[in-house]
């Protein structure tokens, strides 16, 4: 009897010595190019961790945010979870995510976009990918309009002025590519304006919605003359579409357009440049991808060492290869000459450190569809500027005084 205890015993030591954490990890990234990648990054984790096994789910962007707001209400939330910038605050309002604060310390200052995931002063998200938008330029059109071959606009007016000369170079040569009303990009498109005119949304104390200053108003007319005088009008594709086909002079995009010209072997004199600004450049929009743990996740060491390990700068480095983008978290990895050797990339890095996120405020989704909607007032509708900030202002201050 005493040897079979002894043997069970031996056995369950075994067990517990052997035991298997799964993480369940829901992602985004299913593109072909860079799914690969993904795939044996975690298996390398799992081999340097044979106590960790990492479940990966795929998430699309058509109603991902909606299998993730039924899985944290159903209280079947992954472990894991990859989060966009504008989700955050949302999730974190619920009390649905862990609060990483003390375990990112050492980290906070070897990476960017911490500002994103922090919510009433603590951080809910560990920032991957980050985001943003410059300026494309046709050399060949700004010649042909009378500029030399070293000329940026590195002024609003400067810019203004260029797009209007190429616009006069008519046969269906446009200055700017200006957007339609394209739910969650119009206002993507119209921030960069407004925070380089010097306007802000709110006071610093977030109390009050200043959205029509005088500064606000400037900023949205510089954004509706572009689209009135000098505008091809179209969805993001179909002004990209035109820009590679050479008939506009300038275009805000980000980083996934040199991923097109790279695959399509597109030839065209790109140029890329940040965004302008009153007497120096200006700010762009900042946004991001964020690995989250789940508040409710009894693995959540684990999941961290799972999220440091993705983060790495070196595995960062090998996701951008493979998605052929610009923006990796990690300052270390912005050093590697995959980024330093590439113009474009270095104009994005650079836009990274003059660009602003909206307010990490579980309100955003309803403020961003009113901001969207003054911009469409004034581009498609009305052609007025400071009346559509008014109302919008009256609405988002409604919205914030209810939240008191």
């Amino acid at each position: 009897m005493r040897i079979i205890i002894v043997h069970l015993l031996a056995l369950l030591f075994i067990s517990n010595a052997y035991s298997e954490t799964t993480l369940r990890w829901w992602q985004f990234w299913t593109d072909p190019a860079v799914k690969p990648t993904i795939e044996s990054m975690v298996k390398e984790f799992e081999q340097a961790n044979p106590d960790i096994k990492v479940e990966l789910t795929d998430l699309t962007w058509a109603n991902g945010h909606e299998k993730i707001v039924l899985a944290f209400s159903s209280g079947t939330a992954p472990d894991i979870v990859e989060l966009g910038s504008d989700w955050i605050a949302q999730f974190a309002d619920n009390e649905q995510l862990a609060d990483i604060s003390d375990d990112i310390i050492k980290d906070s200052s070897q990476f960017q976009g911490w500002g994103m995931a922090t919510y009433k002063g603590k951080i809910y998200g560990f920032p991957w990918i980050l985001g943003t938008r410059v300026i494309f330029c046709n050399r060949d059109l700004l010649t042909k309009a009378g500029y030399d071959t070293t000329f940026l606009p590195v002024t609003i007016a400067e810019f203004k002025k260029s797009a209007l000369e190429i616009q006069k170079l008519g046969d269906d040569i446009y200055g700017w590519g200006s957007n339609t009303a394209e739910r969650h990009r119009l206002y993507k498109k119209f921030l960069p304006f407004f925070w380089s005119a010097g306007a802000q949304l709110f006071t610093d104390d977030g109390k009050y919605c200043v959205i029509s200053s005088t500064m606000g108003v400037e900023g949205l007319r510089l954004y509706h003359d572009l689209h009135k005088y000098a505008g091809y009008v179209a969805n993001q594709r179909g002004i990209e579409d035109a820009f590679l086909d050479g008939k506009i002079g300038y275009i805000m995009s980000g980083d996934w357009l040199l991923k097109r010209i790279k695959l399509e072997n597109r030839k065209i004199n790109l140029v890329s440049t940040l965004v302008p600004g009153p007497k120096y450049p200006g700010w762009s929009f900042l946004g991001g991808e964020f690995l989250c743990i789940s508040a409710s996740s009894p693995n959540k060491e684990a999941a961290m060492k799972f999220i440091r390990f993705m983060t790495s700068p070196e595995n960062q480095i090998r996701f951008c290869k493979a998605n052929y983008s610009a923006n990796p978290s990690s300052l270390k990895a912005q050093e590697d000459p995959f980024f330093t050797s590439n113009e474009h990339f270095q104009t994005f890095i650079s836009q990274i450190k003059l660009s602003k996120h909206p307010p990490v405020i579980p309100e955003w989704v309803y403020i961003e569809d009113i901001i969207e909607e003054a911009v469409e007032e004034s581009l498609f509708k009305t052609d007025l500027v400071a009346e559509p900030l008014r109302i919008a202002r009256q609405k988002i201050q409604k919205i914030i005084d209810e939240k008191k």
